[in-house]
């Protein structure tokens, strides 16, 4: 079969995965309103293309903290990638690195922070951290990402516990045997049942900034209110996200919030997005609306489950392709 969009490998991925593991892909939380409806509100928007105004030579390329990336696409981070393929975040890493983008490495890793740096060396990385009531523990990681030349912190702000899954529940979710949170010295259920540290505030991202010299993004970011805050505490770039749908049901979808997260830093810090990508021209509504990069999950992860390394590649080559011919035909 041809792979010729992205739901072309969401079908894969659903046909060929063990039903646990795509049914934790796939959850949204409690109705999944908030998951579905990050993919609608694109079909909402529309486009004011404008004629004659060749466009022979295109640049798809932009900067994220500085560094070139080839074009406004990165993969967000997300947790357990050996669910998907044998090589789990080791193939994600180097699938980034030949595409020439950011990847950001999940705290949920299946794969230790130095496999994933070995597997790629030079490649755009980032962390991302949630903050465990085992704060020696947090710490470590962030000095560890660092020392690995991780090139940005991404605190995670939506789940200080976790959303109502429901089919997880149904299915009693849990790793296999074989399966390690390799940067955590515990188990998944143990993880998800008690260590996320639900006290922290916006005064935990001075603790942060003691601790690294790492640029901090903070992601998970709704409303103007929080912008503001974010800005104010001197994190350096922020990601509109609502986790994917999974925390907090009938809350905004992504691309609906980003308007209002983007006048409220007024160009101060850089705004990103996850949530909902499945085409080029939901990239390119997304930049037009003021997100300087867009960071792509369950999409990598059906990328992974096709082909490993290969298939994150198709995916991330699809966009491009259409993010670059969108904005062709837009003028």
């Amino acid at each position: 079969m041809a792979m010729v969009c992205l739901s072309d490998f969401e079908a894969y991925a659903k046909k060929y995965l063990p039903k646990i593991a795509w049914d934790y892909f796939a959850a949204g939380a409690d109705d999944c309103n908030t998951r579905d409806e990050n993919i609608l509100a694109y079909k909402r928007i529309r486009f004011r293309p404008r004629m004659l105004r060749d466009v022979s030579m295109m640049n798809t390329g932009t900067k994220i903290l500085g560094t070139e990336i080839s074009f406004p696409v990165g993969i967000a981070p997300t947790g357990f990638h050996q669910l998907a393929w044998p090589d789990g975040e080791k193939s994600t890493a180097r699938a980034a690195k030949a595409m020439n983008t950011c990847y950001i490495a999940s705290t949920y890793s299946t794969c230790t922070l130095e496999e994933i740096s070995a597997a790629a060396p030079g490649g755009l990385r980032w962390f991302q951290l949630y903050i465990h009531r085992n704060r020696a523990a947090s710490q470590q990681l962030v000095q560890r990402a660092e020392a690995l030349g991780f090139q940005a912190l991404v605190l995670t702000a939506d789940l200080p516990y976790t959303g109502k899954r429901r089919d997880d529940i149904r299915n009693g979710f849990r790793l296999p045997p074989h399966m390690k949170l390799k940067n955590l010295e515990w188990d998944f259920e143990v993880c998800k049942m008690s260590l996320l540290d639900p006290s922290i505030t916006w005064n935990d991202i001075y603790w942060l900034q003691s601790l690294t010299h790492l640029p901090i993004i903070i992601k998970g970011i709704l409303t103007k209110e929080d912008a503001e805050l974010a800005v104010r505490h001197g994190v350096k770039g922020i990601i509109v996200s609502n986790h994917g749908g999974r925390q907090l049901d009938e809350g905004p979808a992504t691309i609906d919030a980003l308007v209002e997260v983007v006048e409220a830093v007024r160009g101060r810090v850089e705004v990103y997005l996850d949530g909902g990508i499945r085409k080029g021209s939901d990239v390119l509504k997304a930049v037009a609306l003021g997100a300087k990069c867009v960071f792509i999950g369950r999409p990598a992860l059906w990328g992974l489950a096709y082909k490993g390394e290969e298939g994150v590649q198709d995916v991330l080559r699809i966009l491009q392709d259409e993010f670059r011919l969108s904005m062709a035909l837009a003028g």
